[in-house]
């Protein structure tokens, strides 16, 4: 019997180290250790918004996957990467952005616009599934140590 307990207690406090250093991670770190968004990721870096992802927050990413980004018209995301537009790339990563932690059951069952850290707003109907502009979650409530991810099946746009 002391035994068995000696094992669930060790179980327990391994299932508790697990949980915290997965709570640790922040959006880009939660995102990159994913790996179904290393378009995203790439973009991140490449509009210089690392550091900004990873700060405080608290933040809420509607994250397009790789499939999201592979949607594009061809030759779209190697554009966006290049230097020259690194303001357009800004604009479009950040619209995806919305300030504070917003959980799927805090719009579950309700219609609404969210002002994003573009400054533009997403329309987000949570009345039959989410959907966000003409993107689908299809993956909600990914929690990071510095706000929370949802995973949309499409690229978003800015007006």
């Amino acid at each position: 019997m002391k035994v068995l307990r000696l094992f669930s207690t060790l179980v327990l406090m391994l299932f508790t180290v697990s949980a915290a250093n997965a709570m640790s991670k922040d959006i880009v770190d939660t995102a990159a250790g994913a790996g179904q968004f290393k378009t995203l990721v790439a973009a991140v870096k490449a509009a210089g918004l690392v550091d900004t992802l990873k700060g405080d927050g608290p933040f809420t990413v509607f994250a397009p996957t790789d499939e999201a980004f592979a949607k594009l018209p061809d030759g779209t995301v190697d554009d966006l990467l290049k230097p020259e537009n690194k303001d357009k790339l800004v604009a479009i990563l950040t619209y995806h952005v919305v300030p504070g932690k917003i959980m799927s059951g805090d719009i579950s069952g309700k219609a609404t616009e969210v002002k994003t850290v573009q400054g533009d707003t997403l329309n987000v109907d949570a009345t039959d599934g989410v959907k966000v502009d003409k993107a689908k979650v299809v993956k909600a409530d990914i929690d990071a140590s510095n706000g929370v991810i949802h995973v949309i099946d499409t690229v978003v746009m800015p007006n």
